[in-house]
């Protein structure tokens, strides 16, 4: 564990404010996957929370956006973005292929039944938070 600062514009909670009952504890638990993740990497020690296009977004010296979201046209879904130009998404479907669902080069997409693969999720996060000092690894350091 390290002595992780975050930073949170107030404007996030806001976002989150707004999400319907049926979803707001999944975003939260995302969210809050994403900060113990940040906690658990050496590399991390600040970590920048934001709105970007609107959307809660996590931001790290080392690392490549993450961003989540929930959107009214699929009310059954949320996701965890990442940036489509990053290796990040093409890796994760090598390693994680049975594992999660995907968006194309940008997301994973969980329903909102679904049960999350905590420990695989956790090496997803820690690869984005990281992604500028593992990129060159074949698989990202996971």
């Amino acid at each position: 564990m390290n002595n992780l600062e975050v930073i949170t514009d107030p404007n996030v909670e806001t976002v989150f404010t707004k999400y319907p009952d049926f979803v707001k504890e999944k975003m939260d638990s995302l969210r809050k996957l994403v900060i113990e993740t940040a906690r658990e990497t050496e590399e991390v020690t600040r970590l920048t929370e934001t709105l970007k296009w609107g959307e809660p977004s996590f931001v790290t010296k080392h690392g490549s956006t993450l961003r989540m979201d929930w959107k009214e046209k699929s009310p059954n879904q949320y996701a965890l973005y990442f940036q489509c130009t990053s290796r990040l998404v093409a890796t994760f479907k090598r390693l994680f292929i049975n594992t999660f669902q995907f968006e194309g080069n940008r997301a994973i997409v969980f329903e909102i039944n679904q049960e999350i693969p905590v420990l695989e999720l956790k090496e997803c996060i820690k690869a984005a938070l990281r992604y500028h000092k593992v990129k060159h690894e074949i698989t990202l350091g996971i």
